[in-house]
C-alpha cells in the first residue's frame, strides 16, 4: 500500500480538520491563504493535535506569522510562544521585534528577562532588537544594560550592534556615551558615520556635526542631506550652498532640502531659483517640495509664479494632497485672490482644520472680517489656532469691543489662549481703556507661566501707558528680559502720552546708551514729547538728528509733529514753510494743527487764507469747516460763520459727534456727545450737575467762544457740560470707587 503524499494534495482551509498531518509545505500553503482571526487558530490546532508544533522551526514560522498578522493581538502570539517546547532565539527576536514594532516595547524588555531565564543565549540580532525598544521608550539606563549584556556575550563589536548603540544613545539625548561606542568601535561602515552624524544634526551640534562630515572616509547622499538641513537650521545658508554645489550626487530630498533651508532663512526668490532648477533637470517633485515653494511664493505675494507651480502641481498629479490644498489656499489668499481659495476650498475633497484655518486667516488679510466670521462658525470644530485668528483679525481691523467678545467665549469654552491670541486681547484693552481686563490678561500670563517675550512685554507696556498705569508699565519695561526697538517705542510715546516729557526723552537717551538704534516711530515719539512740552529747540535738533544722525527720512507724521510744535509755539511762519518744503503731500492731521495754531494765536489771516484753502481740497472734510468756523467765532466774525453753516448744509457735510468710551466692571461703555440713550442717564445728569457746581465753585469759567453764536450763553455752557469726554467722566465717577482711577 502506497503511502499518502499531502503535500501534493490541494488544501484548503475548510478541509484543515480532515487532514491526517502537516507539514512545512501545507503549514506554507495554509497560512498563504490565512486572512482572519478565526481561520488562524484551526491552523493553530492542527499543528497542536498533529504534534507538528513541537518542530521548532516550523512553530517559529507559525509564531512569525501571528506576529505580523494586523488581524492577531500579540497576547496570542505570546501564549503561542510558552507552548513552544523549546523555542529558539529566532522565535524569541520574532516576538520582541513585533512588539516594538506594533507600540508595546516594553514587552520586548520583559521577554528578554523572560529568554534569559530559560538558559537561552541572545544572539547578535537580539542586542539591536531590545535597543530600538530602550530608544522608543526613551530608556537610557534600560539601554545602558542591554549594552553592558552586548559586552558580555561578544557582540559590542559587531558594526550593526554599534550603529544601533549610537542610535540609542543619541536619542536618548546621550551624545556623549553615543560618541564613545563610536570612537571605539574597531570597525565602522556608512552607518556608523551616518549616524553618528546624524546624532549631532539632530542635537544641533553644528561643530561637531563638521568635524564628523570632514572625516569621513567617503561621503555619501545621506551625510550630505544631513550637513544641508543643519546649516539650513543654523542659518548658515552660505555652508549649506557649498555643500550642495560639491554634491556629485543629488536626490529629491537634496532639492528639498536646499529649498528648505532658503525658505526658512526668508530667502524666498533664491529658494524658487533652486526650485526652477531642479524642474529643468527633470527632477521627480514631491509634495514637501511644493509646500516649501507654494510658501516661498506666498511670503513674496508672487501670484503668478504661484499660478505656475499650481498647474505643476496638477500635472504631476499631487493636486489631491490636502496639505498641498491648504498651502495654495495660502497662497492665494496671501495674494488677496481669495475668490480662487475659496474655489480651492469648495472643490476639495477633504477638507481638515488647517484648510478652515487658512480660509479664516484668508478672509482676515483680505480685510473681510465678517466673511471669516462666517467660516468660524461653520467650522465643525475649532482649535487655538481658529480662535487666535480670528481673535485676532477683529484686533487688526480695529473692532475691539468683538475682540474682547470672543475672547470671553474662547475662555467659556476653555480653550488655553496662545501668544497671538494675547497680544490681540491685550491690544483691544488699550485701545479701548479697558484696564481691568488688560490686568486679567497680565494675571493669566503669570499663573500660567508665559515667557513675557517682545511682543508680549511691548503690548503690555502700551496697554498699561495707554489706560495711565505709567509705574505699572516701566515695572514690566524693568522686568523684561529682552527688548526690541518696539519695546523702548511703547514707553517713550506712553511718557509723552502721560505727560512725563522728561522722562520720555531721558529713556530716548538711555535707549542710545544701550545701542538701540532708534527707528522712524521712536522720533515720533520724540517729536511728539517735544510738541507737548513746547521744547523747540530740542524738536528742531532731534528733526535734524534723524536726519544727519540715524539717516531717517522724516516721514508725514514727523513734519506734522513739527509743523504743531512750531504753530504752539506761535511760529506760524515758520510752521508754513515747514509745510511748503515737504517732499510729499501734507495730511489732514498737518494742515489741521496749522490751522489749529491759527485759532490759537487769533491769525486771522494766515488761517482764513489756510482755511479755504483746505476746505477747496478736501470738501467733504468736517473738521476743517469746523476748525475755520471757530476760528470765526473766536474773533466775533459771525458773517463767516453763518457763511460756512451755509456752505456745509449746502455740501451735505454733517459734524461727526464727539465719541469717548469708558470700561467699569470688565464691561466698555461708549458715549456720544450730547448722549441721552444709557440706562444711567438720570444719575449721568445729576453727576453733571453736581461736577458744574463744583467747577464753578473753584473759579473756572469756560470758553463759549466756540459755540454757536445764536444760542443764549446759558445753553452755550450746557452745550460744552454734555461733551462726550463729560458724559464718561460722570459715568465713572458713579460707578468706580474709590481709590481705583477713572480709566
Amino acid at each position: 500500500m502506497k503511502s499518502l503524499n499531502l503535500s501534493r494534495i490541494p488544501v484548503s482551509l475548510s478541509s484543515i480538520s480532515r487532514l491526517p498531518t502537516i507539514n512545512l509545505s501545507i503549514l506554507e500553503t495554509l497560512l498563504h491563504g490565512c486572512k482572519s482571526s478565526k481561520e488562524f487558530p484551526q491552523i493553530h490546532a492542527q499543528m497542536t493535535t498533529s504534534g507538528f508544533v513541537n518542530d521548532t522551526f516550523a512553530a517559529s514560522r507559525l509564531l512569525s506569522y501571528s506576529s505580523d498578522a494586523p488581524f492577531l493581538d500579540l497576547d496570542y502570539s505570546r501564549r503561542l510562544l510558552f507552548q513552544i517546547q523549546h523555542p529558539n532565539c529566532f522565535s524569541w527576536n520574532t516576538l520582541m521585534r513585533a512588539h516594538s514594532r506594533r507600540g508595546s516595547p516594553h514587552w520586548a524588555l520583559l521577554l528578554y528577562r523572560l529568554m534569559l531565564g530559560s538558559d537561552l543565549v541572545p544572539d547578535n540580532h537580539t542586542c539591536p532588537i531590545l535597543l530600538h525598544a530602550s530608544s522608543l521608550r526613551l530608556g537610557g539606563l534600560e539601554g545602558k544594560q542591554v549594552h553592558a549584556h552586548a559586552c558580555k556575550f561578544g557582540f559590542d563589536s559587531d558594526v550593526y550592534v554599534v550603529n544601533t548603540l549610537v542610535n540609542m544613545y543619541s536619542v536618548c539625548g546621550d551624545l556623549e556615551d553615543a560618541r564613545k561606542v563610536f570612537d571605539f568601535s574597531p570597525l565602522l561602515d556608512y552607518v556608523s558615520w551616518n549616524s553618528i552624524l546624524a546624532a549631532y544634526v539632530q542635537a544641533g551640534g553644528v561643530e561637531r556635526a563638521v568635524e564628523i562630515f570632514d572625516r569621513m572616509p567617503e561621503r555619501n547622499t545621506i551625510a550630505e542631506n544631513s550637513m544641508i538641513v543643519l546649516f539650513g537650521r543654523c542659518k548658515r545658508v552660505s555652508d549649506a550652498r557649498k555643500v550642495f554645489d560639491g554634491m556629485g550626487v543629488r536626490d529629491v530630498i537634496t532639492w528639498t532640502a536646499m529649498i528648505s533651508c532658503y525658505e526658512q532663512n526668508w530667502m524666498f526668490k533664491e529658494a524658487l531659483e533652486v526650485f526652477f532648477e531642479m524642474n529643468r533637470e527633470g527632477v521627480w517633485l514631491d509634495e514637501i517640495v511644493m509646500v516649501s515653494v507654494l510658501a516661498a511664493c506666498a511670503h513674496l505675494g508672487i501670484l503668478k509664479e504661484g499660478e505656475l507651480v499650481h498647474g505643476l502641481i496638477i500635472r504631476a498629479g499631487l493636486d489631491a494632497y490636502v496639505n498641498l490644498h491648504n498651502a495654495l489656499i495660502h497662497l492665494y489668499s496671501s495674494c488677496e485672490d481669495i475668490i480662487a481659495a475659496r474655489r480651492l476650498f469648495d472643490s476639495a475633497g477633504i477638507v481638515d482644520q488647517i484648510s478652515w484655518n487658512s480660509m479664516i486667516s484668508g478672509y482676515v488679510k483680505c480685510g473681510l472680517v465678517e466673511e471669516a466670521r462666517k467660516y468660524f462658525d461653520a467650522m465643525p470644530q475649532k482649535d487655538v489656532v481658529s480662535w487666535s485668528t480670528m481673535i485676532s483679525g477683529y484686533s487688526q481691523h480695529d473692532q475691539f469691543l468683538e475682540t474682547l467678545e470672543l475672547f470671553n467665549e474662547m475662555q467659556m469654552e476653555s480653550i488655553r489662549p496662545d501668544e497671538t491670541t494675547l497680544v490681540g486681547v491685550i491690544t483691544a484693552c488699550a485701545r479701548l481703556s479697558a484696564l481691568e481686563q488688560g490686568k486679567w490678561v497680565h494675571a493669566y500670563l503669570r499663573k500660567n507661566n508665559f515667557n513675557i517675550n517682545i511682543f508680549l512685554g511691548t503690548t503690555l507696556v502700551d496697554m498699561y501707558m495707554k489706560c495711565g498705569c505709567v509705574e505699572t508699565a516701566l515695572t514690566v519695561f524693568d522686568e523684561m528680559q529682552e527688548r526690541g526697538v518696539s519695546t523702548w517705542n511703547a514707553v517713550i510715546l506712553g511718557l509723552a502720552m502721560n505727560g512725563l516729557i522728561e522722562e520720555s526723552l531721558r529713556k530716548f537717551s538711555e535707549m542710545e546708551r544701550c545701542g538701540v538704534l532708534p527707528n522712524e516711530i521712536t522720533f515720533v515719539g520724540v517729536l511728539g514729547a517735544c510738541r507737548h512740552a513746547g521744547l523747540v529747540d530740542e524738536g528742531r535738533f532731534h528733526f535734524n538728528a534723524m536726519k544727519e544722525v540715524y539717516k531717517i527720512l522724516p516721514n508725514v507724521k514727523h513734519y506734522g509733529c513739527m509743523v504743531d510744535l512750531l504753530g504752539r509755539a506761535g511760529l506760524l511762519r515758520e510752521a508754513e514753510e515747514l509745510i511748503e518744503s515737504m517732499p510729499m503731500a501734507p495730511d489732514v492731521a498737518t494742515w489741521g494743527a496749522l490751522l489749529g495754531a491759527c485759532k490759537k494765536h487769533g491769525d486771522t489771516q494766515i488761517g482764513e487764507r489756510l482755511g479755504k484753502k483746505l476746505i477747496e481740497l478736501e470738501p467733504q472734510h468736517d473738521g476743517f469747516h469746523i476748525l475755520l468756523s471757530n476760528l470765526y467765532a473766536s474773533r466775533g466774525m459771525w458773517d463767516g460763520v453763518m457763511e460756512l453753516r451755509g456752505l456745509m448744509k449746502q455740501k451735505g457735510v454733517v459734524k461727526t459727534p464727539g465719541c469717548s468710551m469708558i470700561e467699569s466692571k470688565g464691561v466698555v461703555h461708549e458715549f456720544l456727545a450730547g448722549d441721552k440713550s444709557h440706562p444711567q442717564i438720570k444719575e449721568i445728569n445729576k453727576m453733571l450737575d453736581e461736577m458744574n457746581r463744583r467747577l464753578k465753585m473753584e473759579g473756572y469759567e469756560p470758553d463759549t467762544s466756540d459755540v454757536a453764536f445764536d444760542i443764549e450763553e446759558e445753553e452755550k455752557e450746557t452745550s460744552l457740560y454734555r461733551h462726550s469726554e463729560k458724559l464718561a467722566i460722570a459715568f465713572g465717577l458713579i460707578n468706580t470707587s474709590p481709590p481705583e482711577p477713572i480709566e
